[in-house]
């Protein structure tokens, strides 16, 4: 990671931590990595995004780049988009799953990949000096809502089955995906009903969507529908609901999938690739279903690095960012819905049985602190950190890391004893907590 960018691009609160003057350089850099070139850029529905497309915007021309604005797009839209156009560079304005007062961006290459971190550092290298071409060489804007509908065709087209039959309850948290997830589901034939399915920037991801799957929840079982699908601000995560009213996260999503492909003979190398949150449930049952199972840092970037490297079908995250590599090149909250419509209609059976494990507790803790490098540098809590891995060895484990985009330690403490998860994690919480208080 660089100075600016994180795990998943440059994210922060606008015009506090990301503001107008910072858009511009990262447009401008574009325009100094290659020479003039051709720059889409899509946004979720946050009120910010106009500001910071047209900050995007204003420094890529400045360097003469041709940018196309496309308007309101899930980020997995705008990788796809870009590849297809032949654009240089696809750029998303979206802090993914954060609240409306923030925003990000992210950048994808030509070939649909986002930027890895010495891409991103090489970007970041190009805030020093500006590029400006003087007049008739300033780039050109357009708008072209358009393209959006080429994304459309490629969800639809990846659907194997109508999904006449299916029951499906969505939520679109505000955001990216309000309008094409519910006309995609619509158009392969499925009941849909649709909830925060509005263009909100100011409700984005507000008690809804992938992070808030209660909502989903009571919908599902209202309507007695057979999955209901949340998605975050940009559409790239997807936490579902099975017709019981049970709440499905990305690692067990992955593990149905998984054994769906390999039962049909395209799970390449019989081997799943997750990160170091995985639950270790989904290992042990993938491997007793002879599936191999990879872990990686935390970030859907390293997953789609290590799929790519081994040549592997399925990888992602717990959090909902699942990569299906033989189809996108990266996390696609709506189209891994798609494959689970069509894994529940072909195998002919109840989405829960298709899911079926037994998770390991997790106990998950958040701390906001003032410096987290300097925390997780602490030999103390490193001490102590070793010191618990070693109880936990063999039975379960401890995860300590810093948060990519925000200014937070992650704690993850999992093993069969949640009364056992629950103090550790308050033992370390209060030592982060303490050593954070003493700066």
């Amino acid at each position: 990671m660089g100075l600016y960018f994180g795990t998943d691009g440059l994210r922060g609160k606008v015009n506090e931590d990301l503001t107008f003057d910072i858009a511009y350089k990262i447009g401008n850099a574009l325009s100094t990595l290659k020479n003039k070139p051709k720059v889409i850029i899509g946004a979720d529905t946050r009120i910010s995004n106009t500001y910071l497309t047209l900050g995007v915007a204003s420094g890529a021309m400045s360097g003469g780049a041709h940018v196309i604005d496309i308007g309101v797009c899930p980020t997995a839209g705008i990788a796809y988009i870009t590849k297809q156009v032949k654009a240089d560079y696809g750029v998303v304005i979206s802090a993914s799953h954060n609240s409306g007062e923030y925003n990000g961006i992210k950048v994808f290459n030509g070939d649909g990949y986002k930027l890895g971190d010495k891409e991103e550092e090489r970007i970041e290298r190009c805030f020093i000096h500006d590029k400006t071409n003087d007049f008739p060489e300033i780039g050109i804007y357009e708008q072209d809502f358009n393209l959006v509908k080429i994304y459309k065709k490629f969800l639809i087209n990846c659907s194997e089955n109508k999904l006449k039959g299916l029951t499906v309850v969505l939520d679109c948290a505000y955001g990216a995906s309000h309008r094409i997830a519910p006309e995609v589901f619509r158009k392969l034939g499925a009941k849909v009903i649709a909830t925060n399915c509005m263009n909100d920037g100011l409700k984005i991801n507000e008690n809804c969507g992938a992070l808030y799957p209660e909502t989903l929840k009571k919908r599902v079982l209202r309507y007695n529908a057979d999955v209901g699908f949340a998605f975050d601000g940009d559409a790239d995560r997807l936490i579902a609901v099975d017709e019981k009213g049970n709440i499905i996260d990305g690692d067990q999503i992955i593990f149905g999938l998984a054994k769906y492909l390999k039962k049909l003979g395209k799970l390449k190398g019989d081997t799943v690739v997750g990160t170091s949150h995985t639950n270790m449930a989904i290992e042990k049952a993938l491997n007793e279903d002879g599936i191999d199972f990879i872990r990686t840092d935390v970030g859907d970037k390293y997953v789609l690095a290590k799929l790519i490297e081994k040549n592997l079908s399925i990888g992602g995250e717990q959090s909902g960012h699942i990569i299906l590599k033989d189809l996108h090149t990266t996390g696609d909250g709506i189209l891994s819905a798609i494959a689970v419509a069509n894994m529940v209609i072909n195998e002919g059976k109840k989405f829960s049985d298709l899911i079926s494990v037994d998770l390991y507790p997790q106990t998950n803790k958040n701390v906001i602190v003032k410096d987290k490098f300097r925390i997780m540098n602490n030999e103390e809590l490193l001490q102590e950190l070793a010191k618990f891995n070693g109880e936990l060895s063999g039975k379960g484990r401890i995860t300590l890391r810093a948060s990519g985009t925000e200014p937070k330690i992650r704690v993850m403490v999992e093993s069969k004893d949640k009364e056992e998860n629950d103090r550790i994690a308050k033992v370390l919480v209060d030592m982060i907590e303490k050593i954070d208080s003493d700066n």
